[in-house]
């Protein structure tokens, strides 16, 4: 599908967004940056996708309109229906499916594809598509054997994450507040936040041919008009003062570490309108 088509198309799949109801704004420059995305990764009318980590469906209903009625997107996800906030996804879901992207989309939730009994076909899929989700994943090794696993059952990989070098100075406070969750994650302080893995663009390059896949391409993506720098800041400060992760439990280096930083991070970034870090795509076959 055109660029052009499904840019024009993300006003009204964003507002099938069971999240519109609570911050219309941020959902439809989400559903944006997704149809930009998509749009560039050229998914044909018809196609079959596999859509990993797949979270409130954000990307899921980009997907599902960019196959059109022929076409299909299992959305796969490990967390329960019950995760997330204010929606959860099983809200979110629910919104989705009763809509006109219903018929096209298979939600399963609760599903690790590294579970030997979750299988399907040699080429099943088109696409297997991971959107914003592999620093969720618990290590690099965990997003390899993943990816591994995925492999027989796709014939090309769109993938798309934060880029951990930053490209100005305003977008530090994002890039420190990734860092600060990550150690805290490797450390062994575990929480339930977006960000546990965070590695580079050139990491996950380096990891492709480890899982079988050959690298085509890798492209920036401009994120302007994201609000997750204010998200993942406000998570970070939220864990150092004591929420889910707390840095308390920490070896005392370490923890000495992430409370300097923390008070670098609380002098370098704003109330809000902190610019998010910038965004790469890499496609594999």
């Amino acid at each position: 599908m055109k660029h052009s088509d499904l840019l024009a198309q993300a006003p009204s799949l964003a507002a099938g967004m069971a999240a519109a109801d609570h911050s219309p704004d941020s959902q439809l420059s989400q559903t944006r940056h997704r149809a930009a995305l998509v749009a560039g990764w050229n998914i044909a009318p018809g196609s079959t996708v596999l859509e990993l980590g797949c979270g409130q469906g954000d990307m899921t209903a980009v997907l599902a309109e960019a196959v059109g009625p022929e076409g299909r997107v299992v959305a796969v996800d490990v967390a329960a229906p019950s995760y997330g906030a204010p929606v959860t996804l099983g809200e979110s879901a629910a919104r989705l499916t009763a809509g006109p992207l219903g018929p096209r989309i298979d939600f399963r939730f609760g599903t690790d594809v590294l579970d030997p009994s979750v299988d399907f076909p040699a080429g099943a899929f088109d696409h297997v598509v991971l959107a914003h989700c592999s620093w969720y994943f618990a290590s690099l090794g965990h997003l390899r054997d993943t990816l591994a696993r995925v492999r027989p059952w796709a014939r090309r990989l769109c993938f798309t994450e934060w880029d951990l070098t930053p490209g100005s100075g305003d977008q530090l406070a994002h890039l420190l507040a990734v860092l600060i969750q990550g150690q805290t994650e490797a450390a062994g302080a575990h929480g339930e936040g977006n960000v546990r893995t965070p590695f580079s663009r050139e990491g996950l390059l380096r990891l492709l041919p480890e899982a079988g896949w050959t690298a085509d391409g890798s492209e920036p993506v401009d994120t302007g008009e994201l609000q997750d720098g204010d998200w993942e800041i406000a998570a970070c400060l939220d864990l150092v003062a004591g929420g889910e992760g707390n840095p308390a439990a920490l070896p005392e280096p370490v923890r000495q570490l992430v409370l300097s930083q923390a008070d670098v991070l609380r002098a370098v970034a704003k109330p809000r309108g902190n610019r998010a870090l910038d965004a790469y795509t890499v496609t594999a076959h």
